[in-house]
């Protein structure tokens, strides 16, 4: 889901340049910039909840981990590589 909104991010950032770049003729091309500026504002503050709900499903799972450590091996293999991979993503955008 983060990985979705960087994307948008990206996009909006690319939308937001060539908005400046392009001619002023066009009548409604300031509220278009800044209907843009907006959007990227909204998505810029879907991170920390983001992150936070990464942390909270993080955090159960790991308990979940070692609550069950007898149940399925390969269930828990997978479990322990989704963690691995939350706290990756957490690492890389902090």
């Amino acid at each position: 889901e983060e990985a979705s909104y960087h994307k948008e991010l990206e996009h909006q950032q690319v939308r937001i340049e060539k908005l400046k770049q392009a001619s002023s003729d066009e009548e409604n091309a300031e509220w278009n910039l800044k209907q843009e500026n907006r959007a990227l504002e909204e998505t810029k503050a879907m991170f920390p909840q983001l992150r936070k709900r990464i942390q909270e499903s993080l955090a159960k799972l790991e308990q979940q981990l070692e609550q069950g450590e007898q149940n399925n091996p390969e269930e828990i293999t997978k479990a322990k590589e989704a963690v691995a991979s939350a706290s990756t993503a957490i690492r890389e955008t902090s």
